[in-house]
């Protein structure tokens, strides 16, 4: 055999023996959890994906996006040894869309079902946005049993709506103008105001990810969502979690401002520990996933 061709074999064999060992730090999918549907206690379909093994995380994304918001937290925590579960609420993704059950406690029955069905124990749930009102309202109606702990990344709890005693709510007002933009004009609204979801140096190509998860929502489904949780007072929901709760939120958040949000989350949730991103936005487990999920990590492993 040529010199050359020694170079080459020796080369490829290297580069196989790389591709080999990178492999072994990609955790599959256990055979008999592919994707798959979770039936709800009324019959909805939801539908999710399973990844990896070990202690199961269970995700719940936010408002119009769906399970898929979570790739990054799935690719990483997977590697470390968790088991990672993200499903679609009713209305949304590849889950059914009923014509009713758009209220908090169906959310919260939903994530029951995902639990019960997959006979989940010593669970971590992870929620953005206002998939952590979900969260919070589930461990007031079914309790903390099977949680070991709680993460909740940009939360819109504890009471999104302005009264007399709720100074940091939006009035009622503003929450009625922004559904009156979406029935006029939905995809104008989201290119309107997806930048500040993100960071300046956000890529083009994932503003449009997000934006395109958004236009690709039914409109009717989450009009509706949005009507039944803007007045849902979950001030003491928020007050009864009894789990370590792990609160990770941006100091430029506009969807769901800190000080209205997240801070007073943390002091109404007896263990709970904050921790703020300078100069992040409501998507803040994207524009910073690779801090949020270590963040993430050091928590679960405590």
């Amino acid at each position: 055999m040529q010199r050359r061709e020694l170079l080459i074999s020796a080369l490829t064999v290297s580069a196989v023996a790389t591709t080999a060992s990178a492999a072994e730090n990609i955790a599959p999918p256990v055979k008999d959890r592919a994707p798959t549907i979770v039936r709800a206690r009324d019959g909805v379909r939801l539908f999710h994906r399973d990844w990896g093994s070990g202690q199961p995380l269970l995700f719940v994304h936010s408002w119009a996006l769906d399970h898929s918001i979570w790739n990054y937290q799935t690719l990483f925590l997977s590697q470390q040894g968790f088991r990672c579960i993200a499903f679609d609420w009713r209305g949304h993704g590849r889950s059914d869309t009923p014509a009713a059950g758009y209220d908090l406690d169906s959310f919260a029955d939903d994530i029951a079902a995902m639990i019960e069905h997959l006979d989940l124990h010593d669970v971590v749930l992870v929620g953005h946005s206002t998939g952590g009102g979900h969260i919070v309202r589930y461990l007031a109606r079914h309790g903390s049993a099977r949680i070991a702990k709680v993460i909740l990344i940009a939360p819109t709890i504890p009471f999104s709506l302005r009264t007399d005693d709720n100074p940091y709510g939006a009035p009622l007002s503003y929450f009625e103008g922004l559904q009156k933009a979406w029935a006029d004009d939905f995809p104008k609204w989201i290119e309107d105001n997806k930048a500040p979801f993100f960071t300046p140096d956000t890529s083009p190509a994932m503003m449009n990810w997000i934006a395109d998860l958004m236009r690709g929502a039914y409109l009717p489904a989450i009009t509706l969502a949005h009507q039944l949780y803007v007045p849902v007072d979950l001030r003491a929901d928020t007050s009864r979690v009894d789990r370590p709760t792990l609160i990770l939120q941006g100091d430029k958040d506009v969807s769901a401002p800190l000080e209205a949000t997240g801070r007073r989350a943390a002091a109404l949730i007896r263990n709970a520990t904050l921790k703020v991103y300078p100069g992040a936005g409501h998507g803040v487990f994207l524009t910073h996933h690779r801090q949020l999920n270590q963040d993430m990590l050091d928590f679960v492993r405590a």
